[in-house]
């Protein structure tokens, strides 16, 4: 919820401006309108030989929960770059080789989640400010019951469907909530 516009520090109201078609934050006295756009996640499946990298979260939400390095994609730098950073900032690794693997709209929560594919250097990680504990895990050790999100479990699968299909592939897909704590996750050619 806005209340003052971040331009001029007056009042702000919700209204439809001329030429729209939805509710925005709009300043009478200057005039701004005030659009809130989704929010860009961007990350990495960081592969070292057959194995990849999960961080133990040290923050909200999912606190204690793992996940793949991901965070907000900042202002000034391309998408592949802010997965880059999340990767270093969470689990002090570089990466190399980096291609796109999936892109989710997760539309209830105001997100697009982006994934990119990339080789740890050196197979070296530690943990980030933001992480009680990185580890480069097989297939068999995922801890599939303590995944922090929803997109990480999708991620996860597609990228384990790929390997054994022996070729990777860009996946595009919303994931969609659906009751109270159910989710459908709907993918596309």
């Amino acid at each position: 919820m806005m209340n003052f516009c971040s331009f001029c520090g007056e009042k702000v109201r919700q209204k439809i401006p001329q030429g729209d078609n939805r509710l925005r934050y709009v300043c009478d006295s200057c005039h701004t309108i005030h659009y809130e756009n989704p929010k860009i996640v961007t990350g990495c499946i960081p592969e070292w030989e057959d194995k990849i990298l999960l961080c133990q979260r040290a923050i909200e939400p999912r606190y204690g929960l793992w996940t793949l390095p991901a965070g907000f994609m900042e202002n000034g730098e391309s998408n592949r770059e802010g997965a880059a950073r999340e990767t270093f900032e969470e689990a002090r690794a570089k990466l190399v080789n980096m291609t796109l693997f999936s892109v989710f709209s997760i539309a209830h929560i105001n997100q697009i989640y982006t994934m990119y594919r990339g080789e740890l250097v050196d197979g070296k990680a530690d943990v980030g400010e933001e992480s009680l504990d990185v580890k480069l895990v097989g297939e068999a050790d995922i801890p599939w019951n303590e995944l922090a999100f929803q997109v990480v479990e999708e991620n996860l699968k597609l990228y384990y469907q790929d390997m054994a299909a022996g070729k990777f592939i860009t996946h595009y897909g919303e994931i969609l909530k659906s009751g109270d704590d159910g989710y459908q996750v709907k993918y596309f050619p």
